[in-house]
């Protein structure tokens, strides 16, 4: 009874979609939250709805629209990040809401979201197919790969651009490429989740992780463990809860986070 929901080919699609985006959002979101860049993750994954409004009424992938908001959206806070007259929040807030406020006047515009809105904005990890699997997949690869060959750039940039420039190692273009992979990070996420929960899988693991463990490669490891095992604990909640499954899943996430902050803080009191 209790493997019940995973002996049905739909749920075990989820299941593999869901294993995978934990394995990208481990890679990504501990670079995302050292650097200090999670408003921008935010700002990303609420900034693609107009991409992805404009792509469904052209019929085009919801995907790539995705994407290309969220690469536009990257792009405008490089653009602002050394303003003078305000600072990098600043402009992240003001893209932010600009994005969304596009996204929301195109999605008022047109009827055909009537239905498909709520699947936008919290995803339908249920309906992921085997094209959506591969486009994960796919994703993984790239970050993955991405991540090996940029390891000692990200982690100088990280911790000290400036001698990150004195050694060669180009922190400039490390910036871009790190950007680069946060934005492929939340349109894939989007395919599971949804523009608005991507964020919650992309930050909640990976805050969670650093609660156990120190060095970035430990941290990305247990974030995919901790983002795998809310993906199962979302699916089986939801199958006999009759609840959205990615909400599910995005919500499991931020309780083991407080779970394991809470076991923190009671092992702290009594040593």
């Amino acid at each position: 009874m209790l493997l019940e929901p995973f002996t049905v080919t739909f749920v075990v699609r989820a299941l593999i979609g869901g294993v995978l985006l934990a394995a990208i959002c481990a890679l990504v979101g501990a670079w995302v939250i050292t650097r200090g860049m999670t408003f921008l993750g935010e700002a990303m994954s609420h900034g693609m709805l107009p991409g992805v409004a404009i792509a469904s009424i052209l019929g085009g992938n919801l995907v790539v629209g995705a994407a290309v908001s969220a690469f536009a959206m990257a792009v405008g806070v490089g653009a602002l990040r050394h303003s003078r007259e305000f600072g990098r929040d600043t402009s992240i807030g003001l893209l932010f809401v600009g994005m969304l406020s596009i996204g929301v006047i195109v999605v008022s515009h047109s009827r055909s979201f009537a239905t498909d809105l709520t699947a936008f904005l919290f995803g339908d990890v249920l309906a992921i197919g085997r094209s959506d699997l591969l486009l994960l997949g796919a994703a993984l690869a790239l970050v993955a790969v991405v991540s090996a060959l940029w390891y000692r750039p990200f982690l100088a940039l990280t911790f000290d651009p400036r001698k990150a420039k004195t050694l060669g190692l180009r922190p400039g273009l490390a910036n871009a490429v790190m950007l680069g992979l946060l934005t492929i990070t939340m349109a894939v996420a989007f395919s599971v989740v949804g523009t608005l929960l991507a964020f919650g899988m992309l930050i909640a693991p990976t805050a969670a992780a650093m609660l156990v463990a120190r060095r970035l490669p430990a941290v990305m490891g247990v974030a995919f463990l901790i983002g795998a095992a809310a993906t199962v604990l979302g699916l089986w909640i939801s199958w006999y809860a009759a609840t959205a499954a990615g909400a599910t899943i995005a919500a499991v996430a931020v309780l083991l986070f407080f779970a394991l902050l809470g076991a923190r803080r009671i092992m702290k009191g009594t040593l």
